[in-house]
């Protein structure tokens, strides 16, 4: 994982944890073949003579980080106005959320790799528009459930579990289209663009993290503000975003693609062994299943045996916890009076240390080295966390300050939190330059 999380929230930053990005910021996309990169100089004069004769490097890079915050400010929108309008519809129980949350967060876990899998398989932009288009649409038809279980007074239990159903449905279909995208676009597209200058890489990729940072900071805040006013504005306020986004999405990031001849190149990927129609036709399901189960079988031994298995299962360890500004803090923060423009600003402040963490990591690290600081930044989170509880338990008949103080401990907690996840990814890079 780079210095920050991209879309992907806590179920995704283990995943993009692994990342090929180097500390330098030279990355070679594992999409175009040893020739196409050391041939992309030599063919800049005949690939630009394919291209708009007002193409720049600059243009390209503008329009794609206009969809690019088009798609995380809309996904990072709905992701907290889901949690706030899941809490207006069913108050007073975190279980409806909790299943929300734990179905999502299952599926981004269970079918990344089929994800990742058609990204590589697939054209590149037919892929990035899949990846829009499906966004949106789920969006849309969210925000007309959530709008629809809102505005009904006494709903049958029947028609509300039907509708939750659906809600977790689509918010599955939400997630993979979100992993879809960052990944195509933050690991491929943009080294792509970049045609592996390791200056304009640095400056592409530091431009995406401010673009995430910027989202994840202001997004929440705004549809908690939203929210604030009144459930069914922010619900009609999304839903306006994503309908008219996703025009402005959809053509400029087409314009990209047609401006950059590299990315209409075919990618290169694994050859498959040919089948003739008889072969195809005698493969059943029970086949496919015992290849799909070998297949997880030997990709988990792999990493098990991993000499980083240590450092990467630990920070994905970290991210297993309630205490943060997911779904059931939230919840549970509207259940004890807090209004949604408040929680907004909590978490505001929340994501202002996580990303002062990106600050402090780095210079602890420099100066005791990344285990030293691991353990340092390992123990400021538990030791916040541990105070934070115990204000929780100790003042438990007092909801103002046993709340307050296990929402400070959790926030003061991220700063250790990034700091061992910067540390820990500095030591898989490590161990993985000496595996390789």
């Amino acid at each position: 994982m780079a210095s920050t999380t991209g879309v992907g929230d806590e179920e995704t930053a283990p995943l993009l944890a692994t990342s090929p990005t180097s500390s330098t910021g030279v990355i070679n996309s594992q999409y175009q073949s040893l020739s196409q990169i050391s041939s992309s100089n030599d063919s800049d004069v005949s690939n630009t003579s394919n291209t708009d004769p007002g193409w720049t490097l600059s243009q390209s890079a503008r329009r794609l980080y206009i969809s690019h915050t088009l798609s995380t400010w809309n996904s990072r929108v709905f992701e907290f106005g889901s949690v706030l309008y899941l809490a207006s519809i069913f108050p007073g129980t975190l279980m409806p959320l909790a299943i929300y949350s734990i179905v999502r967060g299952a599926s981004a876990i269970t079918l990344s790799s089929w994800v990742g899998s058609y990204i590589d398989r697939k054209d590149r932009l037919n892929t990035v528009r899949l990846s829009i288009v499906s966004q949106r649409l789920v969006v849309a038809a969210s925000c007309v459930i959530f709008f629809i279980l809102s505005r009904v007074e006494s709903p049958s239990d029947e028609l509300r579990v039907g509708l939750l159903a659906a809600l977790i449905f689509m918010a599955c279909v939400e997630k993979l289209a979100a992993i879809m995208n960052l990944v195509s676009v933050e690991r491929d597209w943009v080294i792509v663009v970049a045609r592996s200058d390791t200056t304009v890489l640095r400056t592409m990729n530091s431009q995406m993290r401010r673009i995430d940072l910027v989202c994840k900071l202001l997004g929440p805040f705004f549809i908690g503000i939203l929210d604030g006013v009144s459930t069914e504005t922010a619900i009609l306020v999304n839903l306006a975003m994503n309908c008219t986004s996703v025009i402005v999405e959809y053509f400029t990031i087409a314009k990209v693609y047609y401006q950059v001849p590299e990315l209409q190149h075919p990618k290169t990927t694994p050859p498959i062994v040919p089948q003739n129609e008889e072969q195809q036709t005698r493969q059943n399901a029970w086949v496919s299943f015992k290849k799909a189960i070998q297949k997880t079988s030997s990709d988990l031994r792999l990493y098990f045996t991993h000499p980083a298995f240590a450092p990467s299962f630990s920070i994905a360890l970290l991210y297993c916890t309630v205490l943060s500004f997911g779904g059931v803090m939230v919840t549970y923060l509207l259940a004890s009076g807090y209004t949604s423009a408040q929680i907004a600003a909590m978490r505001t402040v929340s994501v202002t240390l996580e990303v002062l963490a990106t600050w402090i990591g780095p210079w602890v690290m420099k100066k005791i080295g990344p285990v030293r600081a691991g353990l340092w930044f390992l123990s400021w989170e538990l030791g916040c966390l541990a105070i934070g509880v115990s204000i929780f338990w100790r003042y438990a008949d007092n909801v103002l300050v046993s709340t307050l103080g296990l929402v400070c401990g959790s926030m003061l907690s991220r700063i250790g939190l990034w700091g061992v996840d910067l540390s820990a990814q500095v030591i898989i890079q490590e161990v993985s330059s000496v595996v390789v």
